[in-house]
């Protein structure tokens, strides 16, 4: 079951009552609303975002919800997340696949790290596909990472795709306190980090200790891992946000619907397609089973799975069409 993502961004008291997560919208009273109370089952809750400084929410409500495997997100007057929650017990056998995750060697370590990085530019390169723009060379550099990507493809691709995935009237560089559009990315990435985290504690893992992120002032060093070939699915949101020439450079309401919207859109994986809170799960489950040994592979999903042959055909007849809409003068 998908589970709901809630969003509050006015004054609201949260509070729980008979496991239904009871909402008192105080403005809607203002607004002249005869019906200011709603509720939710606690159980249909998997991620919680208090996007506001007038938020009241009861430490029973906080507790139910925790129990639940949900995710509260707390956020800045910036309106920018800054804190999260998680269950500390989220699996039947959790100190057993903790045990499993510590004693995880650094050869297998690297070859999980491998595998992430590759996702990663793959995704990266289906972007860019999808927009006409070359990517070869990140195909190219996806097929050549070795274990622990010693080379650093991930660096060279990344620098390669920011370069180039904006259009060209937007004037990019790729920081986190950078210009806007970081604004969107960072507020998206900041939502998908924590629906990973929710499932990796779901999945009876330490979403503190990673396969390459080490950073010890990080509380969710494994959830960054784990986040990187997702990263395009709010790049593509966010892209389309630009597309459809709106204006990005503020965190409207608008754009924080559709960003939120990132934990239902379909990921397709090799058995299958599913809404990406529930395919992260599956990710997080097999990462699980890669501690445990016995899988080797994790299940990433792919936005392209790109055959060679089938890709450099495709742009081929891409460009034939635009180069026949340009001798009808059909194009800007």
């Amino acid at each position: 079951m998908i589970k709901r993502t809630l969003h509050f961004s006015n004054p609201a008291y949260l509070n729980l009552q008979k496991d239904q997560l009871q909402i008192d919208l105080p403005h809607l009273k203002v607004l002249g609303e005869k019906e200011s109370k709603k509720s939710v089952p606690i159980e249909d809750i998997g991620i919680v975002i208090l996007d506001h400084q007038q938020i009241t929410i009861t430490h029973a409500c906080i507790a139910a919800l925790l129990d639940n495997n949900a995710a509260i997100i707390t956020c800045n007057h910036s309106h920018l997340p800054t804190g999260m929650l998680l269950p500390i017990d989220g699996h039947d056998i959790q100190s057993e696949r903790f045990r499993y995750q510590i004693d995880a060697s650094q050869p297998l370590k690297k070859q999980l790290w491998q595998q992430t990085v590759q996702a990663k530019i793959l995704n990266q390169a289906a972007v860019l596909f999808e927009r006409n723009i070359p990517c070869d060379n990140m195909v190219h550099w996806a097929k050549n990472v070795r274990s622990g990507d010693p080379d650093n493809y991930e660096a060279r691709a990344a620098a390669y795709y920011w370069k180039n995935v904006f259009p060209k009237k937007v004037d990019f560089f790729r920081g986190r306190d950078g210009d806007p559009p970081n604004n969107l990315l960072n507020y998206g990435y900041a939502i998908l980090r924590a629906i990973v985290a929710r499932g990796l504690v779901s999945s009876g893992l330490l979403p503190t200790l990673g396969i390459h992120h080490r950073n010890k002032y990080n509380a969710y060093c494994l959830a960054d891992d784990i986040m990187e070939p997702y990263r395009p699915y709010v790049d593509q949101i966010v892209l389309r946000i630009i597309d459809n020439g709106e204006n990005f450079l503020e965190l409207g309401t608008s754009i924080k619907t559709q960003l939120l919207g990132i934990a239902t859109v379909d990921v397709q994986f090799e058995r299958g397609k599913s809404p990406l809170m529930v395919g992260l799960q599956n990710t997080t489950s097999s990462l699980a089973k890669c501690y445990e040994g016995v899988i080797r592979k994790i299940n990433y999903p792919y936005l392209n799975n790109f055959d060679i042959k089938k890709t450099n055909n495709a742009r081929m007849l891409d460009n034939e069409v635009i180069s026949g809409l340009e001798n009808e003068g059909e194009t800007e």
